[in-house]
């Protein structure tokens, strides 16, 4: 049985003051005993063009988040930070960045996974458009961190929408689903609960979703509710109130383990067979 916490945030431009409440969080998670902290996407900063700034202080931010995670024995995943450079240390060129989720033990950053699906889309909403392959870099990588609990598939918000990488993640053994996101509002109404639960259904994990809520700056808005889902499809746990808050959920492995032998998804691919 693992307990696992979400965050929901309304994060703004000064990362001390996102900081801040990430720790608060962090220790509303190790008092209830929970063994893993998903973070929102943007969580040290939501600004718009502030990007490659924000990507200055992508080890400071690390840092702080790992002496956390030491701190409060407590697992964290990172939400994203925007990364001025590669895996493998190359700067990103063309003055981009990667946005990039990490995992981090009680004993440092064990993963880090790069955003695959970038959000280049137009939203009926006060912004209009969004095109995030003009500021950031695509990562390629498919992820999946092993803790003590059971195996984190690392994706990111727009992932979501795409059940190849789910899949994938699955037939890599994930045992979870991680989803820190900033879903605009509109589209956070109108697919953010069905995306969270459809990607549990596919795969057989628990997916937990990590979300912005609130207005950031002037005209950027999200949907929030932060949720977990189990891997029936079952909503365990949301946040519908404003603000800061965090939500936890016991996660019975064994339970998901019967589940997948009862309905043996992965076994009857047939489509999809070769393709992993």
């Amino acid at each position: 049985m693992a307990l696992v916490s979400v965050a929901q945030m309304t994060s703004q431009n000064v990362i001390e003051d996102n900081l801040s409440h990430v720790k608060k969080l962090a220790i509303s998670c190790h008092s209830k005993g929970s063994q893993l902290l998903v973070l929102p996407e943007n969580f040290a900063c939501f600004a718009p063009g502030q990007q490659r700034k924000t990507a200055e202080q992508f080890e400071y931010i690390q840092s702080y988040l790992e002496h956390i995670a030491h701190t409060y024995q407590l697992w964290i995943v990172a939400g994203t930070i925007p990364c001025p450079f590669r895996p493998n240390g190359d700067v990103v060129p063309d003055d981009k960045v990667r946005t990039t989720s990490l995992c981090i033990s009680p004993e440092g950053t064990v993963a880090r996974y790069d955003k695959i699906h970038l959000f280049d889309v137009m939203v009926n909403d006060a912004i209009g458009g969004y095109k995030e392959s003009a500021h950031f870099e695509a990562g390629s990588d498919i992820v999946v961190a092993k803790t003590p609990f059971g195996n984190l598939g690392l994706m990111v918000c727009y992932d979501l929408r795409f059940p190849e990488l789910a899949l994938a993640l699955r037939h890599k053994n994930a045992d979870f689903l991680t989803a820190p996101a900033a879903f605009t509002f509109a589209t956070g109404r109108a697919h953010w609960q069905m995306l969270l639960q459809a990607r549990a259904i596919d795969t057989q994990c628990a997916v937990l979703g990590a979300a912005q809520q609130g207005l950031h700056g002037e005209k950027r808005e999200t949907w929030g509710h932060a949720s977990i889902v189990n891997a029936y499809g079952e909503l365990l746990c949301q946040v519908t109130d404003a603000g800061n808050h965090v939500v936890h959920a016991n996660i019975d492995l064994k339970t998901q383990q019967l589940i997948r032998h009862n309905m043996p998804l992965i076994q009857h691919h047939r489509l999809l067979k070769d393709q992993f």
